[in-house]
């Protein structure tokens, strides 16, 4: 089904969400309005990198997106990101923005938890040097546990007795509980065949209670974690550890800040830069390659020459990029998002009659869970496009 996913971004005060936040939302590729009827303040705009249909069918020339943009058969596309606010220990208590932080969370589908892997931030955000950022992992996984443990231990006699009193499932028992989180049934089902329990609800200990709660919030909250300020020194070390503790394909290496920087110059006119890659092209670059208008661009003085170089030297040289664009791509995977691509034509795949106003003109989002119904469903949540749609799906990830 066609979905508009929400990506909270979560992180304790100065572990660079806000610069993650930033440089996920800065892209060059901005154009034109946004494929969402109202903006909270605290919602953003950013943009998934994905192959164009356009690419394949080589029609890239003719490609006009209403939203986002494409370069060269690559396909920026609009998703949608909330910042969450009020990340501290205790959170669950109701200390620092706790109540506000945890209701924000219900809302998104997938979590990008920002880690500052410099060890130079302490849990409440106070500058110090040392620091173990796996904790950080750690405590926010039992913050969202406890805060929704509680909530549900605190009446879980009564729910036993109802559950029983109207032989319901635990599937309908427990989705009827967590649906304030933003649950469905498919994600309850989902996280009790992973658990495989073969006790009665009414049963259940409290370890057992505990355990499901893991469970529906490593299905409802699927989480990335990105390992930011890696040009730190003492990053190294702290990305090993988290790395033996945490799942490899949850994890993205970047450095937001360095992202930022090289997006600035490149819309101040100085560099060439292909996002999500270590491409860059200075003046210099191109007049070594032959032209000798150096592509229009800018010369820079001898500081940021050198700030350029430590980026390359620290970041794109060491990682092949800042890993920002790859923070979306991956929180992506987590949900199954697959690119669709809907044209009223099969054969010129364009949006209306001949080919003038562009080719795959749109691109949604959708779950790649149960392929089959995906050209009913479409039809269900647009009804404005018109029957006999043909749909082009990239499978992200090939």
């Amino acid at each position: 089904m066609a979905i508009d996913p929400l990506i909270g971004l979560v992180g304790k005060p100065s572990s660079g969400k806000s610069t993650t936040l930033n440089s996920l939302t800065d892209a060059s590729s901005k154009v034109g309005n946004f494929p969402f009827t109202t903006i909270d303040p605290q919602r953003a705009i950013g943009y998934l990198q994905v192959d164009c249909a356009c690419k394949r069918f080589n029609v890239s020339d003719k490609c006009k997106p209403n939203y986002g943009g494409c370069h060269e058969g690559r396909r920026s596309v609009p998703i949608e990101l909330l910042d969450v606010a009020g990340l501290v220990p205790g959170a669950h208590e109701g200390k620092g923005l706790g109540n506000k932080f945890l209701d924000d969370l219900r809302h998104a589908d997938a979590l990008v938890h920002v880690v500052d892997v410099s060890g130079t931030v302490d849990a409440e955000g106070k500058a110090t040097r040392g620091y173990d950022p796996s904790q950080d992992i750690v405590w926010l996984k039992s913050e969202i546990v406890n805060w929704i443990l509680g909530n549900l231990m605190e009446k879980w006699g009564s729910i036993k007795r109802r559950h029983t009193a109207t032989k319901a499932t635990p599937v309908e028992t427990l989705q009827n509980q967590f649906s304030g989180y933003g649950s469905t049934s498919k994600v309850v089902a989902r996280c009790l065949d992973r658990l495989d329990i073969k006790e009665p609800l009414q049963e259940w200990s409290d370890e057992t209670v505990e355990r499901v709660v893991v469970a529906f919030i490593d299905e409802k909250f699927p989480t990335v974690l990105a390992l930011n300020k890696i040009d730190h020194p003492d990053a190294d070390k702290n990305i090993n550890k988290i790395a033996k503790a945490q799942d490899p394909q949850s994890i993205v290496l970047c450095s937001a800040i360095s992202e930022v920087f090289l997006r600035k110059l490149a819309r101040q006119g100085y560099i060439k830069y292909v996002e999500g890659s270590d491409v860059i092209d200075t003046r210099e670059d191109l007049i070594d390659m032959g032209d000798p208008e150096g592509g229009g661009l800018k010369e820079m003085d001898e500081k940021l020459k050198n700030r350029l170089e430590n980026v390359k030297d620290l970041v794109l040289y060491r990682f092949g990029s800042t890993g920002v664009v790859q923070v979306l791509s991956r929180a992506a995977e987590v949900l199954g998002l697959v690119p669709i691509f809907p044209v009223r034509n099969i054969h010129t795949f364009a949006s209306g009659t001949g080919t003038a106003n562009g080719v795959f003109k749109d691109c949604v989002l959708v779950k790649k869970l149960d392929p089959l119904p995906i050209h009913m469903e479409f039809q269900v949540a647009h009804p404005n496009v018109i029957s006999g749609i043909a749909l082009w799906a990239t499978w992200l990830g090939k």
